[in-house]
C-alpha cells in the first residue's frame, strides 16, 4: 500500500489578500456611442426619440465630475415626481439645490418651460366661441398654468360668444386677490363687450369657491345686470380642473 502523499500547500496561501471590490467611476457622455448623446441623438432620430431627462440635459449643457448631464436631469425630475409640471413650479432657487446645476444652468432650464408656457398661450390667443365651462379652461391655462400666486381675469365676449379679449384685473397672494368691480365693467366697456367672463386661479389646488368668491360673484352679477352686461360664468381654476359656478347652477 502505497503511503499517502503529505498535502500540498495552498498555492494561493503566499497571495496577498484581493483588494476589495469597487465599481467603475461613471463614465461621461462623450464616451457614449454616439447614437446615444442627447444632442447627436436629436440630429440623427429627431427631437421626439429624447426623454425629458435627455432633453434636460441638452439645456444643462454638461453634468458632474460623478453625473452626466442626463443623470442630474433625471435627478430633477424624479424631484418633480416625473412631472414637468410641477418642475415649472420650481424657482431657480429650488433648481440650484441639484448637484451640478448652479444659477445660470438653472435659468436656462426655467426660461425653456416658460417658452413651451407662452407656446400655449399664443396658441391659445386665437379667437375663439365659448360655448361651455371646458372651453374656458382651455382658454385660460396658458395663463394661469404654474402660478403660485392667485390672479383675476377677465374674458370678454361678443354677441357670438366669441372671445374679443383677455384681461388681468389682479394679482395677488397664494391666499387670494382683490378683484376690483370698476375695473372690470371699465374694461367691458371700453371694449364694446356683449358679455363678460370672470376667473381667478387657486394655487392650492382646492377647487371650491370660497365665502369672498360666492360674495364677489353675487355682487358683480348683480352690477351686470345693471349694466346690461351678463355675467355668464366665474371659472376658479386649479392645474388639476375647475369648478364652475355656471355649472353648479350658481350663477
Amino acid at each position: 500500500m502505497f503511503p499517502t502523499p503529505p498535502a500540498s500547500p495552498d498555492a494561493d496561501a503566499d497571495l496577498p489578500p484581493a483588494a476589495p471590490y469597487a465599481p467603475p467611476a461613471s463614465f461621461g457622455i462623450k464616451s457614449w456611442a454616439e447614437e446615444d448623446r442627447p444632442r447627436e441623438k436629436m440630429v440623427q432620430k429627431g427631437r421626439a426619440a429624447l426623454s425629458d431627462a435627455e432633453l434636460i440635459a441638452i439645456l444643462l449643457g454638461s453634468g458632474t465630475t460623478k453625473l452626466t448631464a442626463v443623470d442630474v436631469g433625471m435627478l430633477m425630475l424624479q424631484a418633480a415626481d416625473n412631472d414637468l409640471n410641477e418642475l415649472a413650479r420650481l424657482s431657480i432657487k429650488q433648481l440650484c439645490r441639484h448637484p451640478g446645476v448652479g444659477p445660470a444652468k438653472a435659468i436656462t432650464v426655467v426660461a425653456a418651460l416658460e417658452l413651451g408656457r407662452r407656446r400655449k398661450e399664443a396658441g391659445a390667443g386665437r379667437r375663439v366661441a365659448i360655448t361651455c365651462s371646458k372651453d374656458i379652461y382651455q382658454l385660460v391655462r396658458p395663463a394661469l398654468q404654474d402660478l403660485p400666486h392667485e390672479e383675476f381675469w377677465v374674458i370678454l365676449l361678443n354677441r357670438a360668444n366669441v372671445v374679443m379679449r383677455q384681461e388681468k384685473i389682479s394679482s395677488g397672494g397664494v391666499a387670494g386677490t382683490v378683484a376690483d368691480p370698476k375695473l372690470i365693467f371699465k374694461q367691458a366697456l371700453e371694449h364694446l363687450a356683449s358679455s363678460i367672463i370672470l376667473v381667478h386661479n387657486h394655487p392650492s389646488g382646492n377647487r371650491q369657491p370660497s365665502g369672498a368668491d360666492i360674495s364677489l360673484t353675487k355682487k358683480l352679477k348683480e352690477a351686470g345686470g345693471f349694466l346690461d352686461l351678463p355675467i355668464l360664468d366665474h371659472l376658479i381654476y386649479t392645474d388639476n380642473g375647475y369648478y364652475s359656478f355656471a355649472d353648479e347652477g350658481i350663477l
